[in-house]
């Protein structure tokens, strides 16, 4: 086996781990964004924890994260407005980058 062949596992372990990392905080991420319109919605408990698997569920339905911003953004209409929502999305998403590394 050459050096170069190592190098190339090496790399696609690398790029393979990343892609898991990047997919369970943006999970995370989502599931945190949905606890917290669950709370500005007034739901607790059960309802809370169902209200932000819907939220995790909704970014399976096309690539990236307007699918979930357009399903908080109708949920939450006339409760905030659309900054507050694209910068909790980013807050918690540096949270769940956090956590997710902290538990690897």
């Amino acid at each position: 086996m050459s050096t170069f062949d190592d190098r190339e596992r090496a790399y696609e372990a690398k790029f393979a781990h990343d892609a898991d990392l990047r997919f369970k905080a943006e999970a995370r991420r989502n599931r945190l964004l949905g606890e917290w319109a669950a709370e500005l919605l007034g739901k607790s408990g059960d309802d809370a924890r169902t209200y932000a698997m819907t939220v995790v569920a909704s970014d399976f339905e096309e690539p990236g994260e307007e699918d979930v911003f357009r399903k908080i953004q109708t949920d939450l209409d006339g409760k905030t407005d659309e900054a507050t929502i694209r910068a909790k999305m980013a807050e918690l998403m540096d949270t769940a980058r956090h956590q997710v590394v902290d538990e690897a």
